[in-house]
């Protein structure tokens, strides 16, 4: 549909629920940015990630490594744990990420999520740098001075980062966010909303967040699905491979 001469288009809205302790989100996150990337009405649309824990009795602090928490939690041999990481990376390398979970440190990432909302228009930015500080350098995402570095490395003030963590800043809005998923029957992630109408979950292939991206500009109030299987996503405190 046209806009009318001298009006503006109206913005199609694509909220994302992920946590930052996802692969599934780390790796759905670049497949939608490719989708957006290559979409030609990509000014259209407005973008807004959202918080989601997957595991939110994790103790902060914990550092003990991923595949040892995991075992842990779920009673599974390590050697399984390893050869479904392995296959979760694999998928990581097809879209250029080298997820490394041999240095993953499990970690509470509720205050990795105030930062996100903290972060203003570098928010996206950030995030970017959390799930590689995460997911390849082994960085302790729930670390307070390993959370400063990641926002300076993105430009922000590491005294004004430090002060909010420090205050609470923000601890609302991901509970809204947490709330908001809930509301919405979402759970398991990464969970893609368009205008509140649409939703595809899991990290899907490129030419399904196309075809969200065009749902989304072309009908924001359309209530019909969109043609898609499942898709490798995380629940609880696990992620399907």
């Amino acid at each position: 549909m046209t806009s009318p001469a001298g009006t503006v288009p109206p913005t199609a809205h694509v909220e994302i629920w992920s946590d930052i302790a996802c692969p599934w989100c780390y790796i759905g996150k670049r497949r939608f940015s490719d989708a957006l990337a290559d979409f030609p009405q990509r000014d259209r649309v407005s973008v807004t990630w959202r918080s989601y824990q997957l595991a939110p009795d994790t103790p902060a602090g914990l550092r003990k490594p991923e595949i040892e928490a995991l075992v842990e939690m779920k009673g599974m041999p390590a050697e399984q744990v390893r050869q479904m990481f392995a296959q979760v990376a694999g998928s990581a390398a097809q879209v250029g990420l080298d997820i490394d979970f041999d240095t993953v440190i499990a970690a509470n990432t509720f205050d990795a999520h105030r930062l996100l909302h903290i972060a203003g228009d570098k928010r996206e930015d950030l995030l970017e740098a959390l799930f590689r500080a995460h997911f390849v350098d082994g960085e302790v995402v729930d670390d307070r001075d390993a959370l400063v570095r990641i926002a300076v490395s993105v430009g922000l003030d590491a005294d004004q980062v430090r002060a909010d963590l420090d205050s609470g800043a923000a601890a609302d809005s991901v509970r809204a966010d947490l709330l908001e998923a809930r509301q919405l029957g979402v759970t398991g992630v990464p969970f893609f909303v368009a205008n509140r109408a649409v939703a595809v979950s899991g990290a899907q292939p490129k030419d399904v967040f196309v075809a969200l991206l065009e749902r989304a500009v072309s009908d924001a109030d359309s209530v019909e699905p969109i043609s898609a299987e499942d898709a490798d996503g995380c629940e609880g405190n696990t992620c399907a491979v």
